[in-house]
Protein backbone atom coordinates (compact mmCIF):
# COMPACT_ATOMS: atom_id res chain seq x y z
CA UNK A 1 0.00 0.00 0.00
CA UNK A 2 1.34 3.43 -0.90
CA UNK A 3 1.85 6.16 1.68
CA UNK A 4 -0.82 8.29 -0.01
CA UNK A 5 -3.39 5.49 0.20
CA UNK A 6 -2.53 4.83 3.83
CA UNK A 7 -2.94 8.47 4.82
CA UNK A 8 -6.17 9.25 2.89
CA UNK A 9 -9.20 9.35 5.13
CA UNK A 10 -11.93 6.81 4.76
CA UNK A 11 -15.28 8.57 4.51
CA UNK A 12 -18.39 6.61 5.32
CA UNK A 13 -21.91 7.85 5.73
CA UNK A 14 -24.07 6.61 8.51
CA UNK A 15 -27.00 4.42 7.43
CA UNK A 16 -29.44 6.98 8.90
CA UNK A 17 -28.17 9.69 6.55
CA UNK A 18 -28.36 7.36 3.55
CA UNK A 19 -31.92 6.30 4.47
CA UNK A 20 -33.00 9.93 4.97
CA UNK A 21 -31.57 10.95 1.59
CA UNK A 22 -33.20 7.94 -0.08
CA UNK A 23 -36.57 8.79 1.54
CA UNK A 24 -36.30 12.44 0.41
CA UNK A 25 -35.41 11.28 -3.10
CA UNK A 26 -38.42 8.94 -3.23
CA UNK A 27 -40.87 11.67 -2.17
CA UNK A 28 -39.38 14.45 -4.33
CA UNK A 29 -41.57 13.83 -7.43
CA UNK A 30 -44.75 13.98 -5.32
CA UNK A 31 -44.13 16.97 -3.04
CA UNK A 32 -45.80 19.50 -5.36
CA UNK A 33 -48.94 17.43 -5.97
CA UNK A 34 -52.09 19.14 -4.67
CA UNK A 35 -54.12 17.60 -1.89
CA UNK A 36 -57.16 18.78 0.03
CA UNK A 37 -57.04 19.28 3.80
CA UNK A 38 -60.48 19.42 5.39
CA UNK A 39 -61.59 20.07 8.93
CA UNK A 40 -64.70 18.04 9.70
CA UNK A 41 -67.47 19.31 11.94
CA UNK A 42 -69.74 16.29 12.14
CA UNK A 43 -73.45 17.08 12.38
CA UNK A 44 -75.05 13.65 12.73
CA UNK A 45 -78.59 15.01 13.31
CA UNK A 46 -78.59 17.39 10.31
CA UNK A 47 -81.45 16.54 7.93
CA UNK A 48 -82.55 17.45 4.43
CA UNK A 49 -85.23 19.64 6.04
CA UNK A 50 -82.46 21.49 7.94
CA UNK A 51 -80.57 21.95 4.69
CA UNK A 52 -83.64 23.31 2.87
CA UNK A 53 -84.33 25.71 5.75
CA UNK A 54 -80.89 27.37 5.51
CA UNK A 55 -80.98 31.09 4.79
CA UNK A 56 -78.45 33.89 4.92
CA UNK A 57 -77.84 34.50 8.62
CA UNK A 58 -78.92 31.01 9.69
CA UNK A 59 -77.03 29.51 12.59
CA UNK A 60 -76.47 25.76 12.56
CA UNK A 61 -76.18 24.40 16.07
CA UNK A 62 -73.91 21.49 16.80
CA UNK A 63 -73.56 19.06 19.64
CA UNK A 64 -69.78 19.41 19.31
CA UNK A 65 -68.09 20.57 22.50
CA UNK A 66 -65.54 23.38 22.28
CA UNK A 67 -63.21 21.12 24.27
CA UNK A 68 -63.24 18.39 21.57
CA UNK A 69 -60.74 18.50 18.72
CA UNK A 70 -62.02 18.29 15.16
CA UNK A 71 -60.99 15.55 12.72
CA UNK A 72 -58.47 16.59 10.04
CA UNK A 73 -58.50 14.76 6.72
CA UNK A 74 -56.30 14.84 3.63
CA UNK A 75 -58.11 13.58 0.55
CA UNK A 76 -60.73 12.05 2.88
CA UNK A 77 -58.17 10.04 4.90
CA UNK A 78 -58.05 10.84 8.62
CA UNK A 79 -54.62 12.27 9.44
CA UNK A 80 -55.16 13.80 12.86
CA UNK A 81 -57.14 16.21 15.00
CA UNK A 82 -57.03 19.94 15.56
CA UNK A 83 -58.68 22.91 17.19
CA UNK A 84 -59.96 26.10 15.63
CA UNK A 85 -58.40 29.41 16.61
CA UNK A 86 -57.90 32.90 15.27
CA UNK A 87 -54.66 34.02 13.64
CA UNK A 88 -54.31 37.66 12.51
CA UNK A 89 -58.06 37.97 11.99
CA UNK A 90 -58.32 34.68 10.10
CA UNK A 91 -59.61 31.30 11.12
CA UNK A 92 -56.82 28.78 11.64
CA UNK A 93 -56.47 25.16 12.70
CA UNK A 94 -53.88 24.12 15.28
CA UNK A 95 -52.91 20.46 14.84
CA UNK A 96 -53.16 18.81 18.25
CA UNK A 97 -52.63 15.16 17.37
CA UNK A 98 -51.55 13.12 14.34
CA UNK A 99 -53.24 9.82 13.56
Amino acid sequence: MSAAAASSPVITQSPAIDEQHLEETRWAPFLALPCQLTVDLPLPDFTVADFLALRVGSTVGTHWSLANDLPLRVNEALIGWGELEGNNGRLAVRVTELA
